[in-house]
């Protein structure tokens, strides 16, 4: 039978969401605990990747299992085992062909960035303390919705079949010292996230204009867009299915 495990983990331990041959990842210490605690190898599919030092507040995965009972007592048991980064939230069952990653129709990333020192946000925010202009920032950010072609926010490299996304909503919010910009598209690049804001923090440094950015995206060149910025203010905070499937 296949199940859907809902989780989250904090990054900045991790070599990301994949398995590493010369790294810790979050995907090699959840199938450790689940293989020890279900007593059979455990494969975990998630929805997607996250780099190095990129958080989850939600991530989804898959696995095939006999039969499991008592899901909410299982769900307690991981987490005893789990590390103190990483918690499992729901575990329940789903249709045998439904897939994590593919049959999720949108996911949504959030980007912090914090104005002033703060050490609760050491490892969960960028700290920035650089007069932004937010109006041009989500004036340039709408214009995402736009395009379809993100190549030019795409890692170098990156072996993709097409750089086509749907970006259904990006914009920016101040929280008090806390700046978060919020995106939801059906798929994402990678590295995706973090260049667009290095692009859109050009915009709000005023080192280019709003209408730049569909300069940038035209181009297709990843050097034309701003830099990556770092992976600690990123989190992956959801993802959708189809009602018919998961409620």
């Amino acid at each position: 039978m296949r199940y859907f495990v809902e989780f989250s983990f904090l990054g900045t331990a991790y070599h990301g969401w994949q398995r590493q041959p010369n790294a810790v990842s979050v995907q090699e210490v959840m199938e450790a605990v689940f293989t020890t605690l279900f007593r059979q190898k455990i494969a975990l599919v998630a929805a997607g990747r996250t780099d190095t030092g990129v958080h989850a507040r939600k991530m989804v995965a898959h696995f095939d299992i006999d039969v499991l009972k008592g899901t909410a007592g299982l769900v307690h048991r991981l987490n005893s085992f789990l590390p103190g980064d990483i918690a499992v939230h729901k575990i329940f069952e789903v249709p045998p062909d439904m897939h994590a990653r593919f049959h999720a129709t949108e996911r949504t990333y959030e980007y912090w960035i914090v104005t002033r020192k703060d050490p609760f946000y050491k490892d969960a925010a960028w700290y920035l303390n650089k007069p932004l202009n937010l109006e041009a920032m989500n004036e340039a950010a709408a214009l995402l919705s736009e395009f379809e072609d993100f190549e030019s926010f795409s890692k170098s490299g990156s072996d993709v079949k097409t750089y086509h996304c749907r970006i259904k909503e990006a914009y920016w919010n101040l929280e008090s010292h806390k700046i978060v910009f919020t995106i939801t598209a059906d798929r994402f690049l990678r590295n995706m996230v973090r260049a667009i804001v290095g692009t859109l923090i050009e915009v709000g440094q005023e080192k280019i204009a709003v209408e730049d950015v569909k300069t940038i995206i035209k181009s297709r060149d990843r050097g034309q867009a701003g830099v990556s910025v770092p992976a600690k203010g990123l989190y992956l905070t959801r993802i959708e299915y189809p009602d018919k499937w998961v409620k």
